[in-house]
Order: C-alpha cells, then structure tokens, then sequence
C-alpha cells in the first residue's frame, strides 16, 4: 500500500499516464461525460466528495501548466472560481462558455466525477512538465 498521495488506482494511474498538454477533467456530479472518454467516479453522496478536495489532492500530485473553466463558473458561483484561482496561483486559467467546455471535455484524458453539486463546479486541468 503506498504510503501517501493518492492511493485510488485509477485516479493514479490516468494521472501517471499524462503527458505534457493533456488535459484531466474534475466535474460535479451533474456534468454530462461523453462516451469515450475515461471515468472515474467517486460520487458517494450529494457533496461527497466534495470539489475542492479532489481539486486539491490532484493538485498535490500533478503539474499544472494551465486550466480551462466555464464562464458560468465565475458568473453563477463566484465563490468557488475565487478558490479555484487561489489553489491555481499563477496558472493560466482560460474561461470559455459551458457548451465550449463540455466540448473540450471529449478531447481530456479522463474525468474525475466528485458528488459536487454547486453549479458549474468543474475544471479542466492542463498538465505541464516537472523539468
């Protein structure tokens, strides 16, 4: 068993198998994902786990070059984009519409489903490089 990190098989394995520009998805429990694309659902209960907490572990573990979110997200809940941004620092974050996004969504490498149901609640993370 590893020691720390994270310790889900699958959320290790996608982030492992993620090379320079590939995206990986954390959505709410409401976003459609499209056939295809590789799932990963840990939705238990309604808020459970909770956005921010998947955002954070995978930030411990990912480089992060860039992120792309919906507009909505900085529109409808305002709150979590400021979090989103205080957790990103200095990334880049592109804000492109909620059907833009959900298009994006089919060219990531997979998704990560958390049982988040503040609308909007979902990022695209851009992975960048450790050298």
């Amino acid at each position: 068993m590893k020691k720390a990190g994270i310790l889900h098989p699958d959320i290790a394995g996608l982030l492992a198998s993620l090379g320079h520009g590939d995206g990986l998805c954390i959505a709410d429990a409401g976003l459609p994902i499209p056939p295809g694309v590789r799932r990963v659902d840990l939705a238990l209960v309604p808020g459970v786990p909770g956005f921010l907490t998947v955002l954070e572990a995978l930030l411990d573990e990912l480089v992060v070059e860039g992120a792309v979110v919906a507009e909505e997200t900085r529109t409808r809940s305002p709150e979590l984009y400021r979090q989103i941004v205080e957790r990103l620092g200095d990334c880049r974050i592109l804000t492109v519409s909620h059907e833009a996004f959900k298009q994006e969504v089919g060219a990531t490498r997979g998704v990560v489903r958390s049982g988040e149901c503040t609308p909007y609640a979902n990022i695209i993370l851009k992975s960048g490089v450790a050298f």
